[in-house]
């Protein structure tokens, strides 16, 4: 699952990543990744072994954003669509405030969901409403402007003993500097947080990926069509795992590349 949020911030043209996770994950991160440099990025790692919200991810990460602008996705999220990358690479690119992503779903009971005014200002966040005043779901993305720093380490524990981030979006909004922008049609948006939303997504991708014969958030495909790594750098990922699928596909896609000349768009 890590490779789905890892190709979102790549898509956005960040290549400083910070993951946090639970000390038990760690070896398993470490070893998959590494410092990121074979992708032309750098990673870094941080523990976060009790759940004690979003938020609380943000304070500790503090010294990895300093003085800078962040961007948060959640790691159990799948963000796929034509212009995907385009999108929150415009979005990353100057960040004012807080700018959440909105998906339109069926059922915006099950969902936190956001209120805009004629303007895309975000008005109103509703947890789980029994009468939505929008069908817009706020997904696991996030990007946020220095301000979420301080603003994280001022929000208390919520009733269920967690520091949430939808009261650090409550600030933002009060501040009047929160922006919701819609995913609307020929995006995919996928919570694979239960067992069920997993099977979905897992199907999606499948359905996806044989008919088309690409590979939904390859991490090296991304970084060589965003110019991270070169040519030959990508074609010797391929030879390295070239005894799966994944490899194979690598494979193949350096030698399409190399004909005709050129990386084109990263999606």
């Amino acid at each position: 699952m890590i490779y789905y949020p890892l190709s979102v911030l790549m898509l956005a043209g960040i290549k400083d990543i910070l993951v946090v996770t639970r000390s038990i994950d760690l070896p398993g991160f470490r070893r998959l990744l590494g410092d990121g440099a074979h992708l032309g990025i750098r990673i870094s790692y941080a523990l976060q072994n009790v759940p004690e919200g979003i938020a609380h991810a943000l304070t500790i990460a503090s010294g990895f954003i300093g003085d800078q602008s962040v961007a948060l996705v959640l790691g159990d999220n799948i963000f796929h669509g034509s212009g995907f990358s385009a999108l929150v690479e415009r979005h990353a690119k100057s960040v004012r405030g807080c700018v959440l992503f909105g998906y339109p779903v069926t059922d915006p009971e099950r969902y936190g969901v956001g209120v805009t005014d004629a303007d895309g200002r975000l008005v109103a966040l509703e947890e789980k409403p029994t009468a939505p005043r929008s069908n817009r779901a706020i997904t696991g993305l996030y990007f946020y402007d220095n301000q979420v720093v301080r603003i994280a380490q001022g929000v208390n524990r919520s009733a269920r003993g967690e520091f949430e981030i939808t009261d650090v979006n409550r600030e933002y909004m009060r501040l009047e500097q929160a922006t919701l922008v819609d995913l609307g049609r020929g995006f995919a948006w996928l919570d694979t947080g239960t067992a069920d939303s997993l099977l979905e997504a897992s199907q999606y991708v499948r359905t996806l990926e044989h008919r088309q014969g690409i590979r939904i958030a390859c991490l090296e495909e991304i970084a060589v069509r965003k110019g991270y790594i070169s040519l030959a750098e990508f074609a010797r990922l391929g030879e390295q795992l070239a005894s799966s699928a994944y490899g194979a596909y690598i494979c193949e896609l350096a030698k399409e590349l190399d004909r005709s000349g050129g990386c084109g768009d990263a999606g």
